[in-house]
């Protein structure tokens, strides 16, 4: 037993009887959510529900964050068709307020409970769920035994998991086994994510593809659409999306490489929009003129950066340009989605630590559709050739829209493996009428 204390201190965890209580990662969480959650919902952190557990089967799916919901989206749609009761939790208040606007009346949300064995078991016990699915590579030991010691079914969805993830829990093998041998199905986005859960102990695995080539981005509202790209018509543009800190100064820094030239507007998304007072600070300290989204900003003559602050818009911003840079590449590691740029027709440029989403750049790369840079300055060089060859930005852009309809495929995938788990579900459904009233188990 000393020797798996000291493995799960790797991971910040401490060992408790027969159950691992997470210490340095549980406060590292609540650190980052301060400040980021709905103070009037703070206690669903700790387990306790806000809504009614409706009677009849219910399914609970656990997506972290926006990128995570937006994929899960269509699933859910298919889960909820079938007239069983989705329970979403996530970890953010921007994908809370994704699933409602694109889930209201199709999911109970809750913010999800924190990793402690008391919370969990207040958690499961009331809400008492048939199945967890949960997304990507949201792997929360004490949830994990919570489940299997209740024997409810639990599947990773879209599974993915990084190089750094990979080798910490390849150090900790016994750990990784009782972990995953919980499990009752992975199902993979790639044949290198299979191999490596495989490794750790998954059976069964599939492999699926990726849902995110299978969810399709919420519209933009027309008419602001419209009333910007009046604004921007004849101007040039480029977009720097999901950028994180540092990523914002080095679009500056292209902005102004490139001003001299054309005239030029910079769409900059900031993946965490509460970042963007300070972001806008940085612009003007750089001589720099700002449009804000959030405060309903035109973009006149002057304007050299539109500030994209607001959630679930991404459409929006990338309907102003065909060429979008992907941020956590550059100056942060892990990478960002590529295909939603893809999707909405723009040639896509990246940094090169894209860990995270290895297998669909390297797909866009290998079809023409998504360049690497190195830096700032070899950005400002891409962005100023697919500014001014248009040749060159529409092959790029007609190569992403066919890669991502290739791709396409993942959620009938994902189905197909999850028949077993589902189908009975949905007798069950069929033979218990939902009326909506409380059963408080």
């Amino acid at each position: 037993m000393t020797s798996l204390r000291a493995r799960l201190a790797l991971f910040g965890y401490r060992w408790a009887g027969v159950a691992a209580y997470p210490a340095v990662s549980t406060l590292v969480s609540l650190r980052a959510a301060r400040g980021k959650e709905e103070r009037a919902r703070k206690s669903e952190r700790y387990g306790y529900a806000s809504a009614p557990r409706p009677e009849g089967p219910l399914v609970w799916v656990h997506a972290a964050s926006v990128g995570e919901t937006n994929a899960v989206v269509p699933l859910i749609k298919e889960i909820s068709r079938r007239g069983i009761t989705v329970l979403l939790t996530t970890g953010t208040v921007t994908s809370a307020t994704i699933a409602r606007s694109r889930l209201e009346h199709e999911v109970i949300h809750q913010y999800v409970p924190l990793d402690l064995k008391p919370v969990v078991d207040r958690f499961l016990g009331y809400w008492q769920p048939d199945l967890a699915l949960f997304a990507e590579s949201e792997i929360w030991p004490v949830t994990i035994m919570g489940l299997g010691s209740r024997h409810i079914p639990q599947i990773l969805v879209n599974a993915r998991i990084s190089d750094r993830s990979f080798r910490r829990w390849s150090m900790v093998p016994r750990l990784a086994s009782a972990l995953f041998e919980n499990m009752s199905l992975v199902i993979a986005q790639s044949d290198a994510d299979a191999q490596h859960f495989q490794e750790l102990g998954a059976l069964p695995v599939l492999i699926s593809g990726n849902l995110k080539a299978d969810s399709d981005m919420p519209p933009a509202d027309p008419l602001t659409l419209t009333r910007l790209r009046n604004q921007l018509a004849g101007r040039s543009t480029w977009a720097a999306i999901s950028t994180f800190d540092g990523e914002e100064k080095a679009a500056a820094h292209v902005h102004k490489a490139l001003k001299s030239r054309m005239d030029l507007v910079t769409v900059i998304v900031p993946r965490h929009p509460e970042r963007c007072d300070e972001i806008e600070e940085m612009l003007v300290a750089e001589g720099l003129t700002v449009a804000r989204r959030s405060r309903n900003d035109a973009i006149v003559a002057d304007t050299d950066i539109y500030l994209g602050d607001t959630i679930g818009e991404m459409s929006l911003y990338l309907q102003l340009t065909e060429i979008a840079f992907v941020g956590r590449s550059l100056t942060a590691s892990g990478g960002q989605n590529p295909l939603e740029p893809a999707m909405m027709g723009c040639a896509v440029l990246s940094g090169g630590q894209v860990g995270n989403f290895r297998e669909s750049y390297q797909t866009l790369a290998r079809n023409g559709s998504a360049r690497m840079v190195r830096d700032s300055e070899m950005l400002a060089k891409a962005v100023y050739y697919l500014i001014t060859n248009e040749p060159a930005r529409h092959a790029m852009i007609d190569a992403g829209l066919q890669t991502v309809h290739q791709m396409r495929g993942a959620l009938q995938a994902t189905l197909r493996g999850l028949e077993p788990y589902v189908n009975p579900l949905t007798m069950k459904a069929r033979l218990m009428p939902r009326n909506g009233a409380a059963s408080g188990k």
